[in-house]
Protein backbone atom coordinates (compact mmCIF):
# COMPACT_ATOMS: atom_id res chain seq x y z
CA UNK A 1 0.00 0.00 0.00
CA UNK A 2 1.22 3.47 -0.89
CA UNK A 3 0.51 6.74 0.84
CA UNK A 4 0.85 10.27 -0.43
CA UNK A 5 0.94 13.02 2.14
CA UNK A 6 0.46 16.55 0.84
CA UNK A 7 1.08 19.76 2.70
CA UNK A 8 1.57 23.46 2.14
CA UNK A 9 -1.78 24.63 0.88
CA UNK A 10 -3.58 27.61 2.30
CA UNK A 11 -4.75 31.15 1.74
CA UNK A 12 -2.45 33.63 0.04
CA UNK A 13 -2.89 37.10 -1.42
CA UNK A 14 -2.53 37.69 -5.15
CA UNK A 15 1.13 37.98 -6.06
CA UNK A 16 2.16 35.81 -3.15
CA UNK A 17 3.87 32.45 -3.03
CA UNK A 18 3.20 29.00 -1.66
CA UNK A 19 5.20 25.79 -1.61
CA UNK A 20 3.42 22.47 -1.75
CA UNK A 21 5.03 19.22 -0.66
CA UNK A 22 4.09 15.63 -1.37
CA UNK A 23 5.80 12.69 0.31
CA UNK A 24 5.32 9.15 -0.95
CA UNK A 25 5.75 6.11 1.27
CA UNK A 26 4.99 2.42 1.22
CA UNK A 27 5.79 -0.44 -1.11
CA UNK A 28 7.56 1.41 -3.91
CA UNK A 29 10.15 -0.32 -6.05
CA UNK A 30 10.58 2.58 -8.42
CA UNK A 31 9.01 5.98 -8.88
CA UNK A 32 8.34 6.49 -12.58
CA UNK A 33 6.89 9.97 -12.19
CA UNK A 34 5.29 12.30 -9.68
CA UNK A 35 3.23 15.31 -10.38
CA UNK A 36 0.68 17.88 -9.42
CA UNK A 37 -2.76 18.36 -10.85
CA UNK A 38 -5.45 20.79 -9.84
CA UNK A 39 -9.20 20.94 -9.98
CA UNK A 40 -11.89 23.54 -9.47
CA UNK A 41 -15.61 22.84 -9.05
CA UNK A 42 -17.28 21.89 -12.29
CA UNK A 43 -14.03 21.48 -14.17
CA UNK A 44 -11.87 18.52 -15.04
CA UNK A 45 -8.63 17.89 -13.21
CA UNK A 46 -5.80 19.53 -15.11
CA UNK A 47 -2.07 19.06 -15.25
CA UNK A 48 0.11 21.47 -13.32
CA UNK A 49 3.52 19.82 -13.52
CA UNK A 50 5.20 16.44 -13.52
CA UNK A 51 8.70 15.15 -12.92
CA UNK A 52 9.93 11.80 -14.17
CA UNK A 53 12.13 9.34 -12.35
CA UNK A 54 14.97 10.67 -14.47
CA UNK A 55 14.31 14.21 -13.32
CA UNK A 56 12.67 15.61 -16.43
CA UNK A 57 9.98 18.15 -15.72
CA UNK A 58 6.89 19.07 -17.69
CA UNK A 59 4.64 22.04 -17.00
CA UNK A 60 1.30 23.27 -18.18
CA UNK A 61 2.11 25.96 -20.72
CA UNK A 62 0.10 28.58 -18.86
CA UNK A 63 2.10 28.03 -15.66
CA UNK A 64 5.63 28.05 -17.02
CA UNK A 65 7.74 30.69 -15.37
CA UNK A 66 5.60 30.95 -12.24
CA UNK A 67 5.56 27.36 -10.96
CA UNK A 68 8.63 25.22 -10.36
CA UNK A 69 8.66 21.56 -9.49
CA UNK A 70 11.55 19.89 -7.72
CA UNK A 71 12.21 16.71 -5.80
CA UNK A 72 14.21 15.05 -3.07
CA UNK A 73 14.66 11.51 -4.37
CA UNK A 74 16.07 10.24 -1.09
CA UNK A 75 12.83 11.22 0.63
CA UNK A 76 10.46 10.31 -2.24
CA UNK A 77 9.20 13.87 -1.96
CA UNK A 78 8.31 16.43 -4.56
CA UNK A 79 7.74 20.12 -4.17
CA UNK A 80 5.81 22.69 -6.12
CA UNK A 81 6.96 26.25 -5.69
CA UNK A 82 4.20 28.59 -6.80
CA UNK A 83 5.05 32.26 -7.29
CA UNK A 84 3.10 35.30 -8.47
CA UNK A 85 -0.10 33.53 -7.60
CA UNK A 86 -3.33 34.69 -9.19
CA UNK A 87 -6.94 34.22 -8.12
CA UNK A 88 -7.39 31.81 -11.02
CA UNK A 89 -4.82 29.53 -9.40
CA UNK A 90 -7.36 28.82 -6.68
CA UNK A 91 -8.06 25.10 -6.74
CA UNK A 92 -7.58 21.83 -4.95
CA UNK A 93 -4.11 20.59 -5.79
CA UNK A 94 -3.60 16.83 -5.99
CA UNK A 95 -0.34 14.95 -5.85
CA UNK A 96 0.05 12.12 -8.36
CA UNK A 97 2.38 9.14 -8.24
CA UNK A 98 3.24 6.70 -11.02
CA UNK A 99 5.17 3.83 -9.45
CA UNK A 100 6.24 0.25 -9.83
CA UNK A 101 6.16 -2.40 -7.12
CA UNK A 102 8.51 -4.68 -9.06
CA UNK A 103 9.84 -5.04 -12.60
CA UNK A 104 6.41 -5.94 -13.93
CA UNK A 105 3.58 -4.17 -12.16
CA UNK A 106 2.97 -0.46 -12.42
CA UNK A 107 0.32 1.58 -10.65
CA UNK A 108 -0.73 5.11 -9.95
CA UNK A 109 -2.00 6.80 -6.83
CA UNK A 110 -3.47 10.15 -5.86
CA UNK A 111 -3.17 12.24 -2.75
CA UNK A 112 -6.16 13.55 -0.85
CA UNK A 113 -5.73 17.06 -2.20
CA UNK A 114 -4.75 20.33 -0.62
CA UNK A 115 -6.70 23.57 -1.03
CA UNK A 116 -4.95 26.61 -2.43
CA UNK A 117 -6.92 29.85 -2.27
CA UNK A 118 -5.61 33.06 -3.79
CA UNK A 119 -7.64 36.00 -2.59
CA UNK A 120 -7.25 39.45 -1.09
Amino acid sequence: QVQLVESGGGLVQPGGSLRLSCAASGKIFRINAMGWYRQTPGKERELVATITGGGNTNYADSLKGRFTMSRDSAKNTVYLQMNSLKPEDTAVYYCYLDFSVDTVYRYDSWGQGTQVTVSS
